[in-house]
């Protein structure tokens, strides 16, 4: 029995020295929509977005991340390559306020507490709600305010990469796409009526929108390590 006891802390105290660094900071870039509306380009920020970011890098190899981000989303038919939106020319903008939960995962070991410059890919997804307002788009292209909000709920997926090249500043450039759950964004339909007959594009398609930037984050807090051996 005493020998299980040993093994069962040493397996523990590995798992609680592992690091768990604390990251805070802010996300500067810019912000693109890919729907019904719009330019059909999936990369091509035309909105500048910004918001804060935080991260406990709960091992080497990956973190929990929370962020909040602002921006206007805006969609425009004159700079689209199809000729048939240039030629019915819709255009839209939609503030959108988005807070996204999820994991972090880096393709090489981040561990910042061994004193040596990092550098590494890495991966986030999980969960992201947009709070947004609603409108229409009519057939003569004028815009209908609902005078109502909506969620946007979606999947956010992230590539990036990043290096403490600045100490305990830890920066990263990254492109994310996010699809949503909804096709409101850009008034092609109704509030909560995707059948409306006065609805446009292709409903089955939902929504996505991009950022595009960089992160500055600040890395704080001590490598706990609750070893008994």
């Amino acid at each position: 029995m005493r020998y299980l006891t040993t093994v069962l802390v040493l397996i523990l105290s590995s798992h609680f020295c592992q690091s768990q660094t604390h990251e805070l900071g802010v996300f500067l870039g810019g912000s693109n929509f890919i729907g019904d509306v719009g330019s059909s380009k999936y990369v091509a920020p035309n909105q500048p977005a910004f918001g804060g970011i935080y991260k406990w890098n709960r091992s080497p190899r990956h973190a929990f991340r929370f962020s909040l981000l602002y921006t206007h989303l805006e969609g425009n038919d004159s700079e689209s390559d199809d000729p048939r939106r240039q030629e019915r020319d819709y255009s839209f903008e939609n503030q959108l306020i988005e807070a996204s939960a999820g994991l972090e995962f880096t393709f090489f070991d981040w561990d910042l507490h061994d004193g040596r410059i990092k550098a590494t890919p890495y991966l986030y997804s999980g969960i992201s709600v947009g709070y947004h307002d609603n409108f229409h788009i009519l057939s003569n292209g004028q815009i209908r305010d609902e005078k109502t909000s909506s969620y946007a709920y979606g999947i956010p997926m992230v590539l990036g990469f990043k290096t403490n090249v600045l100490g305990n500043f830890i920066i990263a450039a990254e492109i994310g796409a996010r699809y949503t759950f909804s096709d409101e964004l850009d008034g092609s339909v109704p509030d909560y009526d995707n059948s409306a007959p006065s609805g446009f594009g292709n409903t089955n398609n939902k929504d996505w929108y991009m950022f595009t930037g960089i992160t500055l984050t600040y890395t704080f807090g001590k490598k706990p390590c609750f070893c008994v051996f």
